[in-house]
């Protein structure tokens, strides 16, 4: 082992034996889970993918037949769904009463079925108490629309991540045809402009920066960037 890789082992070391929280809050395809996940993999900590939470309560009121906007009804067809995320060797699963659906929940029906249910108080106060208790016995990174302001008002270190429409769109557009998914670029520019507009306008916990959070802006940086950006801010704050 070189000297580059031992300090690298001996600084997530350190890291590791402090217990704390990483949000990482942003707009619809910013690139938030690519970005947790590197993160987290070079910190040695948990991600949760909130945002999974929210797509598997939304496919289950698809599968239902379930109008997703219309809260009662929503409420009715979740309220005794058992929803969970677990990790098994670095892989995240997602269940929804013991049936994965982690390979189900990322077509852009499903994403748009989980803006509209997450603008829904019962559906976000049913997974808050899932995500704090993660959060209160790990150190995490969270990565959501709400995690600074209301998830975890209380975290160390706060993010904001965000991109242009066009460059969020593209990004999405060759992550699901990189999934063998069959979409037009134009279709799901749309839907990022009205997923923007439905999470910036809700009610409830709508999408915004937290006063305290650091803003990234992401057009001209890769994933790996922000993720090292992140990652020695991290060190920087906990060392």
């Amino acid at each position: 082992m070189n000297k580059t890789n031992i300090e690298n082992s001996i600084c997530c070391e350190a890291l590791a034996k402090k217990t704390y929280a990483i949000a990482l809050d942003g707009p619809s395809g910013a690139g938030k889970s690519t970005v947790a996940k590197l993160v987290a993999k070079k910190l040695g900590i948990t991600y949760l993918d909130t945002g999974a939470l929210y797509r598997a309560l939304g496919l289950v009121c698809l599968n239902n037949g379930v109008d997703v906007k219309d809260g009662a009804a929503v409420e009715q067809c979740i309220k005794d769904v058992n929803v969970n995320i677990s990790y098994r060797d670095g892989v995240q699963s997602v269940t929804t009463d013991g049936m994965d659906v982690s390979s189900m929940i990322r077509t852009p029906e499903v994403s748009m079925a989980a803006s509209a249910v997450s603008a829904i108080p019962y559906v976000r106060q049913k997974l808050l108490g899932l995500q704090r208790g993660i959060a209160e016995n790990s150190s995490v990174i969270l990565d959501g629309r709400d995690i600074g302001t209301v998830v975890l008002p209380n975290a160390k270190f706060k993010f904001f991540l965000t991109a242009s429409a066009e460059v969020r769109a593209r990004r999405r557009y060759d992550e699901l045809i990189a999934k063998g998914q069959t979409v037009v670029y134009e279709d799901v520019y749309s839907d990022v402009v009205t997923r923007d507009k439905n999470d910036s306008s809700r009610a409830v916990a709508p999408l915004k920066c937290a006063d305290d959070a650091t803003e990234i802006h992401s057009d001209n940086m890769t994933a790996e960037e922000v993720a090292e950006f992140i990652y020695a801010a991290v060190d920087e704050g906990l060392l």
